[in-house]
C-alpha cells in the first residue's frame, strides 16, 4: 500500500523547518505545502481539523485507488516535533 505525507508549513516558521530537517534526517519522503501558497487545500485542513497550527501533516494512504486521508494537527494530535515524527514512523512502518 502505497501511502503521501503532505507537510504543511509557513515561511519563516522555525517549527516547521525542525520538522523538515528531521524528515530528511530520517529520509521520510515527503511533499511539502506552503499553507500561503496551497491556501484552498490548507483551509480545507483547517475547517476539518479546527486548528490553525503548522507544521500539520496528512498521509494519504492508497492514493491511487480508495485514498484514505489522515490529518494530524500541532497541539491537537501532537505537541512536540518529535510526537509528530512518532506518528508519521508508524504509519509508514519505519
Amino acid at each position: 500500500m502505497d501511502k503521501l505525507l503532505i507537510l504543511f508549513t509557513m515561511e519563516g516558521c522555525p517549527f516547521c523547518q525542525i520538522m523538515k530537517d528531521r524528515l530528511n534526517e530520517e529520509q521520510i519522503e515527503f511533499h511539502e505545502r506552503d499553507i500561503n501558497v496551497y491556501e484552498q487545500e490548507y483551509d480545507m485542513f483547517k475547517e476539518i481539523t479546527q486548528n490553525d497550527f503548522v507544521p500539520a501533516f496528512m498521509i494519504i494512504e492508497s492514493p491511487e485507488e480508495n485514498p484514505y486521508t489522515h490529518l494530524f494537527a500541532p497541539e491537537r494530535d501532537f505537541n512536540e516535533i518529535e510526537e509528530g515524527l512518532t506518528i508519521i514512523k508508524e504509519h509508514f512502518s519505519i
